[in-house]
């Protein structure tokens, strides 16, 4: 039998990173228990008053945080404020699949895109692979807001 997996990343501030990976991955950031969002409210704001209402000090208000994706099929990812910074290189990361089927130089246009679009999210660039067949199609490395490094496959 299978299982899911949800995926956790450690942070300074969950709240920043799961805002970040929810638009990269086109997930969404869940409401509260019990709780349907109007469209176009933000869900930390309903989180905000919950954990008001529940007697949750202010100060624990952005301990953990979560992306989901809509439609059910991806992990769920989960953030959890640490107190330590990162200090070394990844032992895991996530290939966010972003030019499936592409291959050669259309396939390196797509990644810049989305490159591109990660940047402004507070994404940065660390380098780049060319195409290299049979081996590899070519992808990009990159690092979260905090750090975490990723790929762009």
């Amino acid at each position: 039998m299978s299982r899911s997996i949800q995926v956790t990343f450690d942070a300074h501030d969950p709240e920043a990173l799961s805002r970040f990976w929810a638009a990269a991955m086109g997930y969404v950031n869940p409401p509260p228990p019990g709780r349907a969002l109007e469209p176009g409210e933000d869900p930390f704001e309903a989180w905000r008053a919950f954990l008001a209402a529940v007697g949750v000090p202010e100060s624990e208000w952005n301990s953990a945080s979560a992306a989901e994706d809509p439609d059910g099929d991806g992990p769920r990812l989960f953030f959890q404020r640490v107190p330590e910074g990162k200090s070394a290189k990844n032992r895991v990361h996530l290939d966010l699949r972003a030019a499936p089927g592409l291959e050669g130089d259309e396939r390196m246009v797509a990644l810049e895109a989305e490159g591109e679009r990660l940047v402004a999210l507070g994404a940065s660039r660390v380098e780049r692979h060319e195409p290299a067949p049979p081996m590899t199609a070519g992808h990009m490395v990159m690092t979260d807001p905090e750090g975490n490094e990723f790929c762009l496959d």
